[in-house]
Protein backbone atom coordinates (compact mmCIF):
# COMPACT_ATOMS: atom_id res chain seq x y z
CA UNK A 1 0.00 0.00 0.00
CA UNK A 2 1.03 3.76 -0.86
CA UNK A 3 0.10 6.80 0.87
CA UNK A 4 -1.33 9.98 -0.56
CA UNK A 5 -2.84 13.22 0.97
CA UNK A 6 -6.09 13.72 0.44
CA UNK A 7 -8.09 17.18 0.16
CA UNK A 8 -8.86 17.13 3.30
CA UNK A 9 -5.15 16.94 3.94
CA UNK A 10 -5.51 13.44 5.52
CA UNK A 11 -3.40 10.71 4.61
CA UNK A 12 -5.21 7.73 3.12
CA UNK A 13 -3.92 4.39 1.93
CA UNK A 14 -3.82 3.45 -1.97
CA UNK A 15 -2.54 0.02 -3.29
CA UNK A 16 0.43 0.65 -5.08
CA UNK A 17 -0.29 -1.08 -7.85
CA UNK A 18 -3.06 1.77 -8.72
CA UNK A 19 -0.14 4.20 -9.10
CA UNK A 20 1.02 3.96 -13.11
CA UNK A 21 3.41 5.91 -15.18
CA UNK A 22 5.44 8.30 -14.13
CA UNK A 23 4.61 10.03 -10.77
CA UNK A 24 5.38 14.02 -10.06
CA UNK A 25 6.26 15.05 -6.92
CA UNK A 26 5.78 18.43 -5.86
CA UNK A 27 8.99 20.30 -4.84
CA UNK A 28 7.84 22.31 -2.46
CA UNK A 29 7.16 18.39 -0.54
CA UNK A 30 10.98 17.45 -0.96
CA UNK A 31 13.56 19.01 1.72
CA UNK A 32 16.53 20.66 1.23
CA UNK A 33 19.31 18.22 0.58
CA UNK A 34 17.45 15.69 -1.56
CA UNK A 35 18.81 13.83 -4.31
CA UNK A 36 17.17 15.02 -7.85
CA UNK A 37 18.66 13.36 -10.01
CA UNK A 38 22.47 11.69 -10.87
CA UNK A 39 24.20 11.05 -14.11
CA UNK A 40 27.03 8.15 -14.05
CA UNK A 41 29.73 7.55 -16.48
CA UNK A 42 32.50 5.07 -16.17
CA UNK A 43 35.22 3.61 -18.37
CA UNK A 44 37.58 0.93 -18.25
CA UNK A 45 39.88 2.92 -21.33
CA UNK A 46 39.88 -0.19 -22.83
CA UNK A 47 42.34 -1.47 -20.90
CA UNK A 48 44.86 1.20 -21.53
CA UNK A 49 45.95 4.14 -20.13
CA UNK A 50 46.66 7.89 -21.05
CA UNK A 51 49.95 9.52 -20.21
CA UNK A 52 51.19 13.11 -19.64
CA UNK A 53 54.36 14.69 -18.87
CA UNK A 54 52.64 17.97 -18.11
CA UNK A 55 53.27 19.44 -14.81
CA UNK A 56 49.96 21.58 -15.69
CA UNK A 57 46.58 19.90 -16.01
CA UNK A 58 45.02 18.21 -19.09
CA UNK A 59 42.30 17.05 -19.63
CA UNK A 60 41.18 13.00 -19.26
CA UNK A 61 38.30 13.73 -22.04
CA UNK A 62 36.66 11.77 -19.09
CA UNK A 63 33.23 13.88 -18.00
CA UNK A 64 29.95 13.89 -17.21
CA UNK A 65 27.16 16.56 -17.85
CA UNK A 66 24.07 17.12 -15.75
CA UNK A 67 21.09 20.08 -16.21
CA UNK A 68 20.40 21.41 -12.89
CA UNK A 69 16.30 21.99 -12.48
CA UNK A 70 17.39 25.03 -10.40
CA UNK A 71 20.16 27.76 -10.72
CA UNK A 72 20.54 27.35 -6.63
CA UNK A 73 20.67 23.74 -6.32
CA UNK A 74 24.56 22.60 -6.09
CA UNK A 75 26.29 19.05 -7.99
CA UNK A 76 27.68 16.97 -5.74
CA UNK A 77 30.66 15.24 -7.93
CA UNK A 78 31.87 12.09 -6.63
CA UNK A 79 35.20 10.32 -9.07
CA UNK A 80 37.15 7.24 -8.32
CA UNK A 81 39.86 5.48 -10.85
CA UNK A 82 43.51 5.01 -10.93
CA UNK A 83 46.19 6.94 -10.61
CA UNK A 84 50.18 6.06 -11.54
CA UNK A 85 53.64 8.67 -11.56
CA UNK A 86 57.18 6.91 -11.20
CA UNK A 87 57.27 10.53 -9.45
CA UNK A 88 54.85 9.93 -6.86
CA UNK A 89 53.31 13.58 -7.93
CA UNK A 90 50.32 12.53 -9.71
CA UNK A 91 47.22 14.58 -9.04
CA UNK A 92 43.57 14.68 -10.45
CA UNK A 93 41.06 17.02 -10.27
CA UNK A 94 37.75 18.64 -11.65
CA UNK A 95 37.13 21.12 -14.18
CA UNK A 96 33.20 23.19 -14.66
CA UNK A 97 33.67 23.85 -18.52
CA UNK A 98 37.59 25.74 -18.78
CA UNK A 99 37.48 25.89 -14.81
CA UNK A 100 39.35 24.24 -12.35
CA UNK A 101 37.07 24.27 -9.45
CA UNK A 102 38.67 21.14 -7.30
CA UNK A 103 41.68 23.09 -7.23
CA UNK A 104 44.05 19.65 -7.22
CA UNK A 105 41.50 17.99 -4.91
CA UNK A 106 43.42 15.10 -5.77
CA UNK A 107 45.70 12.84 -3.95
CA UNK A 108 49.58 12.84 -3.68
CA UNK A 109 50.48 9.44 -4.66
CA UNK A 110 53.25 8.16 -2.26
CA UNK A 111 53.72 4.31 -3.56
CA UNK A 112 56.75 4.73 -4.99
CA UNK A 113 55.76 4.30 -8.66
CA UNK A 114 52.93 1.76 -8.75
CA UNK A 115 49.18 1.98 -9.77
CA UNK A 116 47.19 3.72 -6.94
CA UNK A 117 43.58 4.62 -6.49
CA UNK A 118 42.14 7.85 -5.75
CA UNK A 119 38.59 9.43 -5.06
CA UNK A 120 38.12 12.68 -5.26
CA UNK A 121 34.78 14.86 -3.77
CA UNK A 122 33.49 18.08 -4.95
CA UNK A 123 29.94 20.28 -3.74
CA UNK A 124 29.73 22.49 -6.61
CA UNK A 125 27.81 25.53 -7.25
CA UNK A 126 27.06 26.34 -11.01
CA UNK A 127 24.13 28.72 -10.45
CA UNK A 128 23.09 27.83 -13.56
CA UNK A 129 20.03 25.69 -15.38
CA UNK A 130 22.09 25.08 -18.30
CA UNK A 131 23.61 21.73 -18.97
CA UNK A 132 26.58 21.83 -17.60
CA UNK A 133 29.33 19.72 -18.25
CA UNK A 134 32.57 17.89 -15.68
CA UNK A 135 35.48 16.48 -16.75
CA UNK A 136 38.81 14.66 -15.36
CA UNK A 137 42.15 16.20 -15.28
CA UNK A 138 45.47 15.24 -14.37
CA UNK A 139 48.78 16.31 -14.09
CA UNK A 140 52.11 14.86 -13.28
CA UNK A 141 54.23 16.76 -10.69
CA UNK A 142 57.27 16.90 -12.15
CA UNK A 143 59.96 14.45 -13.35
CA UNK A 144 58.51 11.67 -14.78
CA UNK A 145 55.34 10.55 -16.80
CA UNK A 146 51.94 10.69 -14.95
CA UNK A 147 49.30 7.98 -16.17
CA UNK A 148 45.33 8.36 -15.46
CA UNK A 149 42.50 5.31 -15.90
CA UNK A 150 44.67 2.06 -17.10
CA UNK A 151 45.41 -1.02 -16.04
CA UNK A 152 41.53 -2.50 -17.24
CA UNK A 153 40.36 -1.11 -14.14
CA UNK A 154 36.54 0.83 -13.97
CA UNK A 155 36.94 4.65 -13.09
CA UNK A 156 33.72 6.13 -12.36
CA UNK A 157 32.43 10.01 -12.38
CA UNK A 158 29.01 10.86 -11.27
CA UNK A 159 27.18 13.82 -10.56
CA UNK A 160 24.31 14.11 -8.28
CA UNK A 161 21.81 17.37 -8.26
CA UNK A 162 20.86 18.60 -4.78
CA UNK A 163 18.61 20.47 -3.76
CA UNK A 164 18.74 23.79 -2.25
Amino acid sequence: MALTQVASGLIASVAASTLTGTQTIPKGTLPTGSVLQVVTATTNNGGSYISTTSTSFVTTNFSVTITPSSASNKIYLISSGIINSSSNNARVTIYRGATNIGSSVGMSQTNLGGWAPYCVNYLDSPATTSATTYTMYYLNGGGATAYWGGDGQLTSFTALEISA
